[in-house]
């Protein structure tokens, strides 16, 4: 349906809509950019559930709307305005065409990114978890093609199970299938596949703050970490940091989101940056997070060094963390509600240097989240769900 509509206003406005099916996020970023279109749109909710479906909206460079950008859009389409010499003004309505060939040009870019032989992951065995979503047709196949063998998990969507407990938000099943099938690693998009998490052989999920430390790693043994800095947000772990420092990395935070990494990336000449929740970006490659890329370098890390992703993951030991996301009816500046800067304080008062609070709005749904640091797992569940009750007093 938001297909459809969107396609009839590109048209009654005179441009051309070229529709490439179900494809990733970052598969629409690549093919906006490499056509020369003047933009890409995708329809999706991301790695939340299917009722959340939304627009998001690259530049002609394949990259997210800054946020003025999108602010004026929003304002144009909630007030209902529009520019009368781009809405048919008598002029002739531009064309709907569909694209068959978007999978093939995409699989050909991810496997254009890796370097060397054309077969680097023969002989390895993966699970790979496609969420229901995006990543169903296209993932498994390149992995494939790269000579991995690849039992695939939750790869048929049906517009409604995307990301229902499974993908990268509940990688529990990928993680018993890993143990259960004797495979090396396993990899978990989100539904929208810009998202990407790993199991090891063991079985344990590594984070993208884990995956991004491995990877730094890898790029600055081989010379290719530019500028020798790692982009990660306020969200990432206090162990990421750690781990730069030991390696000798310049680590710059950004806000949270990946437009944000990206911009900070740009700034200080990065090629490598990410998040927490799993979005990576390799600036030398794509011009978004793309969770498939993601997995072929993690995999690319794995062949080359020959060392399993439960001895790789060793190059970052993780902090007690603790994530409370607390259901909020308003989400007013967390800086003006007494009760919730009173806990706060008091908490980060008893933490003093042995961690840290953070505390944000979830930017799509109605949620605050409430992370917390600190220097074991007890202490840190403790001040974390105070903090969480009292965001529960005060705006549940």
């Amino acid at each position: 349906m938001l297909v459809h509509a969107l396609a009839a206003g590109i048209s009654a406005a005179g441009a051309q809509a070229d529709l490439l099916g179900v494809l990733p996020t970052p598969g629409i970023a690549f093919i906006a950019r490499a056509a020369g279109a003047q933009g890409g749109i995708v329809i999706s909710a991301s790695h939340n559930p299917y009722q959340d479906n939304g627009i998001k909206l690259f530049s002609a460079a394949g990259a997210k709307l800054a946020d003025e950008i999108e602010a004026k859009i929003e304002t144009l389409v909630l007030l209902g305005l529009t520019d009368p010499a781009a809405a048919g003004g008598g002029q002739e309505p531009g064309r709907v065409q569909r694209v068959g060939d978007a999978v093939e040009r995409y699989a050909g870019f991810l496997k254009s990114c890796l370097e060397g032989r054309t077969r680097p992951f023969s002989g390895l065995k993966i699970v790979m978890d496609c969420a229901h979503g995006a990543a169903y047709a296209v993932a498994p196949r390149v992995y494939t093609e790269l000579g991995a063998t690849v039992e695939v998990l939750h790869a048929s969507p049906d517009g409604r199970n995307i990301n229902a407990a499974c993908g990268s938000q509940h990688p529990e099943h990928l993680a018993r299938r890993v143990v259960e099938s004797e495979a090396r690693a396993g990899i978990a998009f989100d539904g929208d596949a810009d998202r990407l998490i790993a199991v090891d052989e063991t079985g344990e999920v590594l984070s993208g703050d884990r995956i991004l430390a491995i990877l730094a790693a890898h790029l600055k043994a081989k010379g290719r970490l530019g500028g020798n800095t790692v982009v990660s947000t306020v969200m990432s772990n206090m162990g990421l940091g750690a781990a730069l420092k030991k390696m000798g990395v310049h680590h710059v935070m950004s806000a949270v989101g990946d437009r944000y990494v990206m911009e900070a990336m740009h700034a200080c000449g990065a090629v490598l940056g990410g998040e927490d929740s799993g979005h990576m970006i390799f600036a030398d490659h794509h011009s978004t997070g793309d969770g498939i890329l993601s997995g072929l370098k993690l995999l690319e890390a794995m062949t080359e060094q020959g060392r399993p992703l439960s001895e790789l993951k060793r190059i970052m030991a993780v902090f007690p963390q603790v994530l409370i996301n607390v259901p909020v009816r308003a989400k007013p500046a967390v800086e003006t509600v007494p009760e919730i800067v009173a806990e706060i304080s008091e908490v980060e008062k008893e933490l003093r240097e042995q961690g840290r609070v953070l505390v944000r709005y979830s930017g799509t749904q109605g949620l605050c989240r409430v992370m917390v640091e600190g220097p074991t797992e007890e202490k840190t569940g403790e001040y974390c769900r105070r903090i969480a009750a009292a965001v529960t007093r005060a705006l549940g």
